[in-house]
């Protein structure tokens, strides 16, 4: 079953040539050897350039040259393969949101292929009741080619009829197709089964085959809701004010710098900035948050957060294409064309696999009649449950169905995983390595400690700092005005002959009296002789000795003695305010370490991480600090964009893969050198989407464990699948040749039953949750 997602075809110029692209559903490609049967067929199609199929959103995405081709033609390949396609130049629509595209839910249990199924099943329990219970009721009814068929074995061709149908018509596209998949080996042994005359066989391997697909269709559909899922996050229409009236249109239809009103219980139709109103907002679907984050106005908020309590209207900052959540969306779907390593491993090993199998069926069937002369029948069902064997699908299922229910997961969680690849190489990492400032610290300056000297107090400290600083865009002089705000210093003086001393501090005249406002090593130049801590080899802390001659009083030595550089070796930057001849005092600011930064390193190291090492530009002294209260294994100061790299290529050699956790934007270049980059705190910030590998949508360091843990245990759940699909296969290879394997053991076991357990063991990934998440609902259920 096919769809069509694209209500018109997407059309370019690229230069020389036109070229069309359609994007069609089609529901029943579900595994990547339904995608290998519809490739070829479109691979015969002249005009078409390109082939996007993806087996876990049942979609296919096929550009062709419109001078040489039509969509008619793309729709009649896929068709020619087997697969219905819905929809398609009808223009009927598929579940589609802001450019992803799904297969709608199936009603697989009421599909006419499950009808087929039920009913061929009623005539296979009925054959099997007159062939062996009622086996004196069981009168020959017809005889063709002097073979006698009685009631049972009428039945069972019935069965055979109405179940086998659809299992053979499949096997007889994928011979059109020269694709040796399951339906054509099943197809083949059905027929077989059937000319010879085993007609038990032929009827219970149809039914039991049939249901076999049912329930792998079942296994999909459970795989494709966890997409469906993020895909219902986005509303369909908005509230627009539009001339001082309130309309509904759809979120296609707002345009950018529009207003929207969101009501409470409402989702956010699309990103923006809160213009009016205030209210908490569930950003859980965006940013993995588990509490609630108060809005007002100035905040921006996101497209598919939920409005709580509070009446918002919000200006729209991007259309419904480009929300954060329909990059996410995107994303996630871009995410499962990029193969694993294990998968690309799967798709070769299963191309020897099936036919050395059928090989080997072939082999049972013919060699021990011809050759020693053994009896026909008990040969030829076991080369027909080899062949049965031979279809390696839960083999090939096992990566994808891993892949799609990890990386949706982490989504749901705030975790944007671009890549199979990236979610299985975070599993293998020996290091992390951590930014300091926005990762490790919440990036946002603010004043700790303000020390007055003299007679001069807090308030005239913050008064002469604050004033200065209201002429200055530092990020040091937005704290420090926050701060004088706070403490309600309101008769700041307006400076004049600003002047910005660069890398050292700022200048400016106050009441005719010129005034600073910067480091230690500015108030040096002007005379004043002041200690720095300093680190030494074995990380330890010393004071300079102070000296007097510069007019100093005792109060201010002891200041610079013992408080700057007490300050100092907590890792504070220390600002000095003065005149040429008196200091006033010292404010300190420091960038906070965020609540769970401790907690997620001791995490790291729980789940088994080798090294966690701390990067970043800022002082020694201060690094020191950070490093201490945070509990990383070792840090790196003072370091340039390049000689992060430098210490990532280092780390790589001293420990193996290394994985970069920064902001996105100034550590790109770290990101990008890094086994694996992760981006933090990322919602709304395209740079940081477009450059990490991984992306935390949120401030929360705790999700950084949960993606390795998620990440390992994905590559765990992978290895089990392959492994257990492989050994179950050969244990069952094996006992066919001595008679322990019988074809409807063949079929539940080695087909359906590993199926549905690589499925349901893939599905355990979505019960990881970050350890955020555990402990509120711990604390829920102490309450």
């Amino acid at each position: 079953m096919t769809e069509n997602a694209d209500a018109a075809a997407q059309e370019h110029d690229s230069g020389q040539a036109r070229e069309l692209s359609v994007r069609l559903t089609v529901p029943e490609m579900d595994c990547p050897s339904c995608a290998q049967k519809v490739d070829k067929s479109l691979q015969r199609v002249d005009g078409i350039t390109d082939t996007t199929l993806q087996p876990t959103t049942g979609m296919a995405t096929v550009s062709y040259d419109p001078d040489r081709a039509a969509e008619a033609d793309v729709i009649a390949a896929i068709e020619g393969a087997g697969y219905e396609v819905i929809g398609g130049e009808d223009g009927s629509d598929g579940e589609s949101v802001d450019g992803m595209e799904i297969a709608p839910p199936s009603e697989i249990w009421t599909s006419s292929r499950a009808i087929k199924t039920w009913i061929g099943a009623g005539f296979v329990v009925l054959g099997l009741l007159f062939e062996f219970v009622l086996a004196g009721q069981n009168p020959e009814i017809a005889t063709l080619l002097s073979h006698s068929f009685t009631v049972a074995d009428g039945l069972f061709l019935v069965a055979i009829a109405v179940s086998g149908y659809p299992v053979v018509r499949g096997g007889y596209y994928s011979a059109r197709n020269l694709s040796l998949d399951i339906e054509l080996l099943m197809g083949t042994a059905i027929i077989a089964a059937t000319g010879i005359g085993y007609f038990v066989e032929a009827a219970t391997l149809a039914v039991l085959f049939s249901v076999a697909e049912l329930l792998e269709d079942y296994a999909m559909d459970r795989a494709r809701n966890s997409l469906r899922e993020l895909m219902e996050l986005s509303p369909d229409e908005a509230a627009v004010r539009r001339d001082d009236e309130e309309v509904t249109v759809s979120v296609e239809e707002v345009e950018i710098g529009e207003t929207v009103v969101v009501r409470p219980g409402e989702k956010i139709p699309l990103d923006g900035t809160v213009i009016e109103g205030g209210s908490a907002v569930d950003q859980s679907p965006i940013t993995g948050e588990s509490v609630p984050v108060d809005k007002a106005e100035g905040d921006d908020v996101y497209a598919g957060s939920i409005n709580e309590e509070g009446y918002l209207e919000v200006k729209v900052t991007s259309t419904a294409g480009d929300s954060t959540l329909s990059q996410i969306i995107g994303m996630v779907q871009g995410a499962q064309e990029k193969k694993t390593e294990k998968e690309q491993f799967v798709d070769r090993f299963s191309g020897y696999y099936t036919p050395a199998v059928v090989v080997l069926a072939i082999l049972t069937a013919a060699v021990p009649p011809l050759v020693l002369g053994w009896p026909w029948q008990t040969w030829f069902i076991r080369g027909l449950t080899l062949l049965v064997i031979a279809c390696p699908c839960a083999f090939v299922i096992s990566t994808p169905v891993s892949v799609v229910s990890g990386i949706t997961s982490a989504a749901k969680n705030g975790v944007l995983i671009k890549g199979g690849n990236h979610l299985e190489a975070m599993g293998e990492v020996d290091a992390v390595a951590l930014d300091k400032t926005g990762t490790l610290t919440k990036g946002e300056l603010t004043v700790t400690d303000i020390v007055p000297l003299g007679d001069h107090s807090e308030s005239d400290v913050l008064r002469y700092g604050a004033g200065l600083e209201q002429r200055s865009e530092h990020p040091i002089a937005e704290a420090i005005l926050t701060r004088a705000d706070e403490g309600d210093v309101t008769d700041l003086p307006a400076p004049s002959d600003f002047e910005s001393l660069t890398g050292k501090g700022i200048r400016a005249t106050i009441d005719g009296e010129t005034y600073f406002v910067g480091k230690p090593a500015l108030f040096e130049e002007l005379g004043f002789d002041l200690p720095q801590a300093r680190r030494t080899t074995d990380g330890g802390t010393v004071s300079e000795e102070v000296t007097a001659d510069s007019g100093l009083e005792e109060q201010e030595k002891e200041y610079t003695d013992h408080v700057l550089a007490g300050l100092e070796e907590e890792g504070r930057t220390v600002v000095l305010v003065g005149t040429e001849t008196e200091l006033v005092g010292g404010i300190a600011i420091a960038d906070e370490v965020r609540s769970t930064s401790r907690r997620a390193v001791e995490r790291l190291h729980e789940l088994g991480v080798g090294r966690v090492v701390m990067l970043t530009g800022d002082n020694e002294g201060t690094a020191h600090a950070i490093a201490e209260q945070v509990g990383v294994d070792e840090y790196r100061a003072e370091l340039l964009p390049e000689q992060k790299i430098e210490a990532l290529d280092k780390l790589r050699d001293e420990y193996g893969d290394v994985a970069m956790v920064g902001d996105g934007v100034n550590d790109a270049p770290a990101l990008a050198t890094a086994t694996v980059g992760v981006a933090m705190g990322a919602a709304g910030t395209d740079t940081a989407l477009e450059t990490a590998d991984i992306a935390l949508m949120g401030d929360d360091l705790s999700k950084l464990p949960y993606l390795y843990d998620l990440s390992h245990k994905a590559g765990n759940v992978i290895q089990q699948n392959i492994w257990a699909s492989l050994g179950v296969k050969a244990l069952l290879a094996i006992g066919v040749p001595l008679g322990y394997v019988s074809v409807a053991v063949a079929v539940v076991v080695g087909d359906m039953g590993m199926s549905l357990g690589v499925t349901g063991n893939a599905m355990r990934l979505s019960r990881i949750v970050p350890d955020s998440l555990h402990n509120d609902a711990d604390r829920e259920a102490e309450v």
